[in-house]
């Protein structure tokens, strides 16, 4: 097999590996590529705006969480075929089908950690942000928000590498980016686009796990000062200052 790999003799063989396959098959891969992007990004972003309030709501009233959280759980459970067909109807056989099933599956993910990293906040931050004329808004966007970078940044995560893989579901209705190729490559046993399409899959995973690691790491310098174990031991301290400085800067310019 490695002596036909790259001619357009393992085409013929049907070999895994197959250097012509990528050759002429590469604006294919380009464009599922893209619409595998495009779907992906789109879906997790709508996911995030729409799980930010919902945080919100069940964290601001108790009797709102239990329901929010159980509704999003139960929306996590149905399987993706299903939820395709079901949402087929509403919007007909487009990306909208798609985009709005992966966005549902993503809440369940989304809305707990943005709920876990607005509740990790310490009440000595927030008392230290009140005593400072800091409002509701200016004390979530201001104080809490960027301390639950870490929590929300670590659902980011999970969401986006999750809605990577079930993307490729979305063949069912031809909006699926390399889930396309992996399905036609299954249906004809075309052994060397299933290999590709499923390696860029991952690849598509790996690298955006690793964007999002990155942007985390540039929203919280005050994590790394220290190390890792310092940061974890004075947080509480760092964000009482860090609290009390922006007071300050905000005086001062005042």
């Amino acid at each position: 097999m490695s002596g036909r790999a790259g001619g357009a003799q393992c085409l013929e063989a049907n070999d895994w590996v197959c250097a012509e396959y990528l050759r002429t098959r590469s604006q294919e891969l380009v464009d599922a590529t893209v619409q595998h992007i495009g779907i992906t990004t789109v879906s997790v972003a709508l996911g995030l705006l729409l799980a930010f309030p919902l945080a919100l709501l069940a964290r601001r009233r108790r009797a709102a969480a239990g329901p929010v959280l159980a509704l999003t759980t139960v929306l996590y459970t149905i399987p993706s075929l299903a939820m395709f067909a079901l949402l087929t109807p509403v919007f007909g056989v487009s990306a909208a089908v798609v985009v709005t099933g992966l966005v549902l599956y993503s809440l369940t993910i989304l809305v707990r950690n943005i709920l876990a990293g607005l509740q990790a906040v310490p009440a000595g931050v927030r008392e230290a942000a009140r005593g400072m004329g800091y409002g509701p808004v200016r004390l979530l966007f201001g104080v809490e928000l960027p301390l639950a970078i870490p929590a929300v940044v670590a659902g980011l995560r999970i969401a986006t590498v999750s809605t990577v893989a079930v993307t490729t579901v979305g063949s069912v209705v031809g909006y699926g980016g390399l889930g396309n190729l992996i399905a036609s490559g299954m249906a004809g046993f075309f052994k060397a686009e299933v290999l590709t399409a499923s390696v860029l899959c991952v690849l598509l995973a790996l690298v955006a796990d690793v964007l999002l690691m990155a942007l985390q790491w540039l929203l919280t310098p005050w994590t790394r000062a220290g190390g890792r174990a310092g940061a974890q031991a004075g947080v509480r301290s760092r964000a009482v200052a860090w609290a009390r400085g922006r007071g300050r800067a905000v005086k001062a310019v005042g």
